[in-house]
């Protein structure tokens, strides 16, 4: 290996603990006929371990996740765009995204670096899709929050933007239904019912709507069997409708 792109990468990767056995048993050949880059590969592991031991963890903010997110999944699209436009010898050279994982330990380490360990970052990083959607809509300059009373206890709450069309749907204190049973969301336009989604009760999790949420629209709840109605219309009277207002 000569490469000098493809040993950054690599030892990129390593920081992070992300290479397969291959990968390390190639760095180790590479570093074994370059003192230069072993010396490197020793500073910089030295300088990761530093880094995450001597700052506390703190939260990052909302918009991080999104932000390195976004930058990874450009240079993947970049980098795989190039890859189909070289040449048969040139792909073969070019099976690792490179690009995206130096990206990606750029981003990890400039977060390491304003104090967000890495069990934070691994924990932010896996959160789930509805939380982040629910903290997009809640920073989101059009915001807006309808909530109802469940007959039995608990309530709904819809969290919508205009905007983008995004909404979440978070129950409180709602009953936890029997076996085979799961409360089913339904996006009502005009007279028309589309599922939206199935959670269960007896949590607080968020669940994101799939599809847009427009203005005028009502999103309904009712009790369906497990994994939704099987005809894809309500079989139950809603126990909430919540008006997208």
């Amino acid at each position: 290996m000569n490469d000098d792109d493809e040993i950054g990468d690599l030892l990129a990767g390593r920081a992070l603990h992300a290479l397969s056995p291959d990968e390390e048993r190639a760095l180790e050949s590479a570093l074994v006929g370059d003192p230069d880059a072993r010396r490197g590969a020793d500073r910089d592991a030295e300088t990761a371990a530093w880094l995450a031991e001597a700052v506390p963890e703190v939260a990052p903010p909302a918009h991080v996740r999104e932000e390195l997110l976004a930058r990874i999944a450009g240079e993947e699209q970049r980098t795989a765009a190039e890859h189909g436009a070289a040449s048969p010898t040139a792909r073969r050279r070019a099976k690792r995204p490179r690009r995206a994982r130096f990206v990606l330990a750029a981003s990890i380490a400039l977060l390491l670096t304003i104090g967000i360990g890495a069990a934070t970052i691994s924990q932010f990083l896996d959160r789930p899709e509805a939380v982040v959607a629910l903290e997009r809509i809640e920073s989101a300059d059009d915001a807006r929050v309808v909530d109802a009373a469940v007959p039995g206890g608990g309530t709904v709450a819809l969290h919508w933007a205009p905007s983008s069309g995004e909404a979440v749907v978070v129950a409180d204190g709602i009953p936890e239904l029997t076996d085979g049973q799961q409360y089913e969301l339904w996006n009502v336009r005009g007279e028309t019912p589309v599922s939206a989604g199935v959670f269960d009760g007896g949590t607080t999790d968020p669940t994101l709507l799939a599809g847009e949420v427009a203005p005028g629209d009502v999103v309904a709840v009712t009790i369906e069997q497990a994994g939704g109605s099987p005809t894809g219309a309500p079989t139950t009277e809603p126990i909430v409708a919540l008006p997208a207002e």
